[in-house]
């Protein structure tokens, strides 16, 4: 009976070890301005593999949930984009540390003319033409589709694009199964939610999908979002456009 109970004394030991030692590990970084070697709090970064998101604290340091060759989307406004893939090194030592180059940013003059703007707020409100989206409902399919301001082919677009999902998504989402997957990963992330809810260039959501900047457009087209929710919606309004496409494509397609 002793033998037993010094068995599975043993055993149990040796099960909880091992699964310590599956435990998600973690690494520490920490992000200076290259120019003055001074720390930059609040740079976003997101673990591209995991899509599991921090923010670096006032001293430039960031932990993250990474594991070897994982790749980190480091990003900062004002700031160069950086991809950093984590090495053994980085893993072992615990911590590294990384240079934002800054952005040189000319700004243009900007001459407003569409409109012909007095400065006057109340003659100006009634000069700018209030703009509508017009989103169709259609039986038996679970969501709406926008299709922009009226016009008589609007609903025609619609119903080819819905009806066509081969040739319109395809190319689109047949392809990249993986990185779609991926929807539902970056919503259950409040870092990265936090992220995107702030961001309108586009980048971080074409860097996680896989997929180049200019093809996002293109993609809420087919889906049927109008002009106006394309140009100005923020990532994260974004990412759920896409996702909610990207699912009605699946249903189709069975």
């Amino acid at each position: 009976m002793r033998y037993f109970v010094a068995f599975l004394f043993i055993f149990t030991s040796i099960t909880g070890f091992s699964q310590q030692t599956i435990v998600q590990k973690k690494i520490f970084g920490t992000i200076i301005n290259g120019s003055t070697t001074f720390p930059l709090s609040n740079v976003n970064i997101i673990n591209i593999n995991k899509v599991k998101g921090s923010i670096s604290n006032t001293r430039g340091v960031f932990e993250i949930d990474a594991d070897v060759n994982d790749t980190l989307h480091i990003s900062m406004i004002g700031f160069q984009s950086l991809r950093v893939r984590v090495t053994n090194d980085w893993v072992k030592n615990g911590n590294s540390k990384i240079e934002l180059s800054e952005k040189a940013i000319a700004l243009e003059e900007v001459a407003i003319k569409k409109y012909s703007l007095t400065g006057y707020l109340e003659v100006d409100t009634k000069l700018i033409p209030d703009q509508e989206n017009y989103r169709y409902s259609i039986s038996g399919l679970p969501q709406g589709y926008e299709a922009g301001e009226y016009s008589p082919k609007a609903f025609s677009r619609v119903m080819n694009s819905i009806f066509n999902p081969a040739d319109m998504l395809y190319n689109f989402f047949g392809k990249k199964p993986k990185e779609l997957r991926k929807l539902k990963q970056m919503k259950k992330d409040n870092t990265v939610k936090a992220l995107l809810e702030t961001k309108f260039d586009r980048e971080t959501v074409a860097i996680l999908l896989g997929i180049d900047k200019k093809d996002i457009p293109e993609i809420l087209q087919h889906c049927n979002y109008s002009e106006a929710f394309i140009q100005t919606a923020n990532d994260l309004q974004i990412l759920d456009a896409i996702s909610q496409c990207y699912e009605q494509y699946k249903v189709l397609k069975k």
